[in-house]
């Protein structure tokens, strides 16, 4: 099988095949569509080529197209070409009613069949370069921001705002790192994609899906395990828990391949179907995850089911919720999929699960917003982080903790509080508010606030590991404070959340029919960030922000636009700025690019790498940004 368009080789069928230096195969016409552009890595091992196959230049695509604001013609024709490739199956018909026939794949009652780990790789050779390394670069950042530097002594300052920022180490690869060196600079993974193939699915967007999960499979490595349940009316897990090897990406391949649309929509069971592979397995690589694509609405629990309401905690496995303290911590990344999928509900299963939300508005960019996932579950370096802040002057009290989704805990007395982060990708920062009331204090000329201190577990050593703990935050307390400067890292942080708070307003308003009062609460907020220190400093975080509610006032100009794009818009960058990580939403135009906010080193390059695939050169879709707001170094 031709690992780039899924369609099988045979001498003699009307293509030539090209063998590469690393032994892969693919059809000629298809390695050299990908490699027209210089691209010298095999697209299954990511070897490089010293040599690589020749097109007639006749053949070539213009390169001046331009890269934003318009759909690639060149894009177009990639797709077109692959939607060829891969033919679609009409969806089956039973005396006129849809039924469902997913692939015939025999189902053990417990599965425990998944494939037992690569432990000399993916363990032995791990530790030992973890532990070799562990000194140099697997060591968390972690700044603290006052709001101003200065209280005077005769005043009090409730609400006093204090930034706890943190940075996960990078991962230890180079240009020069060889594969077998790349795969283990990180853990490895479980993953298991749950896939919607009802028959809402057929054509295009199959087509699409089937191309996503190749660049999936093509970029796990031998030491992680991928499984894949397809749900339709029922569910049927397709493919076992299975390493990545050649012959495991072969048969992964092959089994993405034969799906079929057909019947309804069955979120819930396919879930459970996800859940089950993790419940049940044998073995366990150190990081998890599920990936679920939908582009319809649940029909068979929400829908025959009205009288429940927002109860979509009967969707999520009891084994995977977040809240549940005996569970798996799978959390769920949910890809809504067109403009017809029930974003409330893919939202709502991500956030139970501690998982993101993605809107894939644009079909033709659903593997760059899978790209963008995995290449944070494949950058996992952090895992289980906890953070405490502590007061240190005696009559402090924190009123406060700003985390977003992420669980706090505030003790009794007020003086210490915790916050839940878990999983950090390679470089992923985490910005977190904390305020707390400072009191009149004639006793000395400074006063010592809080320390910062936490433990986290280095998945590839699987040891716990304590923090450095921070030195302790101190003001000034002089008789007169003048001239105070607000910290733009603290500003900045604020209006972030002013604008999730106005964002969930809005959505709360468009909700109940009142669209007015939504994009009047968008604009308020806008004019409100305008006024601010970091946006008069023209703060590139406070920029995006404003991009971003200008863009969600548009997308609620009247109930049809909400409820085709609003509605899955908002609910996508509510998810990423309450987790503070990058998911992928609308059609990718340059308006919506602020979605990179939080995107990673990691994501930027499988990104790229996706683009690559398809185009040859980096084009359209989720296109590479660093992280912002860029952060200066000190001295």
């Amino acid at each position: 099988m031709c690992a780039i368009c899924l369609t099988t080789m045979k001498p003699g069928h009307g293509h030539a095949i090209f063998t590469a230096e690393c032994s892969h195969t693919f059809h000629f016409h298809c390695i050299t569509a990908n490699v027209k552009h210089g691209n010298r890595i095999c697209p299954v091992c990511r070897a490089k080529w010293k040599e690589i196959p020749f097109q007639n230049p006749s053949f070539s695509a213009s390169t001046d197209i331009p890269r934003i604001n318009q759909v690639s013609s060149q894009r177009d024709d990639a797709v077109a070409t692959m939607l060829r490739r891969i033919p679609s199956q009409p969806a089956n018909n039973v005396g006129g009613r849809r039924s469902s026939s997913l692939p015939n794949v025999p189902e053990p009652v417990v599965f425990d069949d998944d494939e037992s780990l690569d432990q000399l790789a993916g363990t032995t050779q791990i530790n030992n370069d973890a532990q070799t390394d562990h000194n140099v670069i697997n060591t968390m950042e972690i700044k603290t921001y006052p709001e101003v530097s200065a209280v005077s002594k005769s005043a009090s300052h409730d609400n006093f705002g204090l930034l706890v920022h943190l940075k996960a180490p990078k991962r230890n690869i180079t240009e020069s790192s060889s594969p077998t060196s790349v795969q283990n600079s990180r853990a490895p993974i479980d993953l298991v994609t749950v896939l919607d193939v009802s028959g809402s699915m057929a054509g295009t967007k199959l087509a699409l899906l089937k191309r996503a999960m190749s660049f999936v499979i093509q970029n796990l490595s031998s030491s992680d395990r991928l499984s894949v349940v397809a749900f339709s009316s029922t569910a049927c897990r397709i493919f076992p828990l299975q390493r990545m090897t050649d012959s495991g990406r072969q048969h992964a391949l092959q089994a993405v391949n034969s799906l079929s649309p057909n019947g309804g929509t069955n979120i819930a069971e396919g879930l459970r179907k996800g859940a089950k592979v993790f419940v049940d397995r044998k073995f366990k690589n150190p990081v998890g995850s599920i990936m679920l694509l939908s582009d319809g609405q649940d029909t068979y629990t929400i829908s025959s089911r009205p009288h429940i309401g927002t109860d979509y905690r009967s969707l999520v496995p009891n084994s995977i919720q977040r809240n549940n303290g005996s569970g798996l911590h799978i959390p769920v990344h949910a890809f809504g999929f067109g403009i017809d999928h029930d974003a409330t509900t893919m939202h709502s299963i991500s956030e139970i699960s501690g998982g993101t939300f993605s809107f894939i508005e644009a079909e033709d960019v659903i593997q760059d917003a899978f790209a963008q996932c995995i290449g944070g579950l494949l950058s996992v370096v952090v895992q289980e982080l906890q953070v405490e802040v502590v007061c240190v002057h005696p009559k402090l009290q924190l009123s406060s903790v700003k985390a977003g989704s992420y669980q706090t805990n505030l003790t009794a007395n007020a003086r210490t509080a915790s916050i839940k982060v878990g999983d950090l990708y390679a470089e992923e920062e985490r910005d977190f508010l904390v305020t707390l009331n400072v009191p009149v204090d004639k006793s000395s000329n400074e006063m010592s606030l809080l320390v910062v201190r936490g433990f986290y577990r280095d998945p590839m050593t699987k040891e716990m590991m304590g923090l450095v703990e921070t030195s302790e935050v101190k003001i000034q307390r002089p008789s007169v404070a003048r001239g105070q400067v607000v910290s733009i890292e603290v500003d900045r942080q604020r209006n972030r959340l002013r604008a999730a708070e106005a964002m969930d307003e809005a959505r709360v308003k468009a909700e109940r029919c009142d669209l007015s009062g939504a994009v009047s609460v968008l604009d308020n907020c806008h004019k409100a960030l305008a006024e601010t220190v970091s946006a008069k400093a023209g703060d590139r975080l406070c920029v995006a922000l404003a991009a971003e509610l200008k863009e969600m006032q548009e997308r609620m100009t009247n109930q049809r636009v909400y409820e085709q794009s609003g509605r899955a818009y908002v609910l996508s960058g509510l998810s990423s700025h309450s987790w503070q990580r990058a998911t992928a939403r609308g059609d990718s135009t340059e308006s919506t690019s602020l979605m990179q906010a939080y995107q990673t080193p990691s994501m930027v390059d499988m990104v790229t790498r996706s683009q690559t695939l398809i185009l040859g050169s980096p084009q359209l879709g989720l296109r590479p940004a660093k992280s912002f707001p860029d952060r200066k170094k000190e001295k």
